[in-house]
């Protein structure tokens, strides 16, 4: 059976590797660090568990599901507490939670009666045409306002994306808002009608899916996965170069100061995009990936923090916190990671997880460790009610963090579709391509195996199944 290459240990590859082999399918996964996961990574340390990179995963899709189950982790699957409902914005430099109902709306303090009035009115705003790419401050603000675009939409992009709403593209990263309008020709009227169409397709809105994590954090489904796929993964094994042959996909991977190429019947790149265009890549049919260097990586830093429960005097009782751009603190949010799933911290203590950096001060997130725990105790002393000292710190620093779906990204995923056009036999998938959270990386390996079943379906050369092991001294 044809033996598939897949560049990038991250979530996507992983998931992609395990579907393939599922279908019998061999596969060798590169991963160029000494361990695969990507930035999903779970610490647990002095009764405290940290995750370094999401916290959760939305259960939009049923492949989320399946995988789990097909993984036999189902019985360490853990849903966010009932108690993580709310989530809180920050304005005046109090939290307010945010309404979770059209009486909520109307009563809460968070937004003003002319913001009120200007948001039941979106209806009669006419939708943009269709050709013009707006980004998302622009589309906001046409259609409810800009104390809505400074007070909603601003502090939400920061905690997905963390972006900025005047560079993201709607169409692009936020496709469905932007279907809305162009179907429906409003948003309110679209999320009443969008909701039947999600029904028939088995799937959930972002807004209001599940969350779910696992008894041991994400890293759970990390091991998992890499138990299935033990002898199939290469870590410290860095592709330098693909070329394409007769029978497929010739691939070079370094590890330290050896190198040996091996023959693929297919390549997977699940890799960030900024790496493709580092590796030499010679086809039949001449391709530039070098634009893909451009997409905006961001830096972010996770700062993760316990205390002791009576230092912190706000509640508690929600998801977390998102603070405006405008309020002018240094995070951009903090998730209450104790009350999201149980277990995250040592009975009569709580966990919280603070991002920092993202376009919003991309600076911020390069400084060092101490004083980045300062800053962000600064700001949980003020926004939270944090008094005492931390008893347990956790500081990671993802120097190109999330890929933006900026006004113009549409050139992009062009040259995404003419490799895999120009390059039969080159796949590619990730959160560059598919959506930036947990579960669209999950979706996107899944579906990116389906296509590379059918396309070795109809190609019966046969190549080697089993590529040796890197050997331990091959000059360079």
């Amino acid at each position: 059976m044809n033996n598939v290459a897949i560049i990038g240990g991250g979530i996507t590859g992983l998931t992609a590797a395990f579907r393939l082999r599922q279908r019998g399918i061999p596969v060798t996964l590169y991963e160029a660090g000494d361990r695969v996961g990507g930035v999903i990574r779970s610490i647990r340390a002095d009764g405290y568990l940290a995750e370094s990179g999401p916290n959760a995963i939305l259960e939009t899709s049923p492949k989320i599901g399946a995988l789990i189950r097909d993984l036999g982790i189902e019985d360490r699957r853990v849903y966010s507490s009932a108690a993580a409902g709310k989530r809180y914005l920050v304005r005046g430099g109090k939290t307010i939670p945010l309404p979770e109902s059209p009486l909520g709306l109307v009563s809460t303090p968070l937004f003003s009666a002319k913001a009120k009035l200007r948001l039941a009115a979106e209806p009669f705003v006419s939708r943009a045409p269709e050709a013009r790419e707006e980004n998302l401050a622009e589309f906001v603000h046409r259609r409810i306002g800009q104390e809505f675009l400074d007070y909603a939409i601003n502090p939400f992009v920061a905690g997905v994306y963390a972006g900025a709403p005047d560079r993201l593209s709607v169409q692009h990263a936020f496709p469905r808002l932007y279907a809305l309008e162009q179907r429906y020709g409003s948003l309110l009227v679209g999320q009443v009608r969008g909701a039947r169409d999600r029904k028939r397709r088995a799937e959930v809105s972002k807004s209001s899916a599940r969350k779910l994590s696992f008894d041991d954090g994400l890293q759970v489904l990390i091991d998992a996965l890499s138990r299935q796929l033990a002898d199939s993964i290469q870590v410290n094994a860095r592709v330098t170069r693909l070329r394409q042959v007769a029978d497929g996909w010739e691939v070079s991977a370094k590890m330290e100061n050896c190198e040996r190429s091996v023959l693929h019947a297919a390549v997977l790149f699940a890799g960030p995009a900024y790496r493709l265009p580092e590796i030499q890549l010679t086809t039949e049919r001449y391709i530039n990936c070098a634009p893909l260097s451009q997409i905006t990586y961001p830096p972010v830093a996770s700062v993760v923090l316990g205390f002791s429960r009576e230092d912190v005097a706000h509640p508690l009782d929600g998801f977390g916190v998102l603070i405006p751009e405008v309020e002018r603190f240094r995070i951009m949010g903090t998730i209450f990671s104790s009350t999201l799933f149980p277990n995250r911290s040592p009975a009569g203590h709580v966990t919280l997880t603070s991002y920092v950096g993202g376009m919003r001060a991309p600076e911020l997130a390069l400084i060092d460790a101490g004083a980045l725990v300062e800053l962000v105790l600064r700001d949980l002393r003020s926004i939270l009610g944090v008094t005492g000292q931390p008893t347990f710190v956790n500081h990671v620093l993802f120097r190109r963090a999330i890929p933006q779906y900026e006004v113009g990204y549409g050139r992009f995923k062009e040259l995404m579709n003419k490799i895999e056009a120009r390059a039969p036999g080159l796949f590619l998938a990730g959160h560059y391509r598919d959506g930036i959270s947990l579960g669209d990386s999950i979706v996107s390996g899944h579906n990116v195996s389906e296509r590379i079943e059918r396309v070795l379906a109809d190609s019966p050369a046969q190549i080697p199944s089993a590529p040796a092991p890197f050997p331990s001294a091959i000059a360079a």
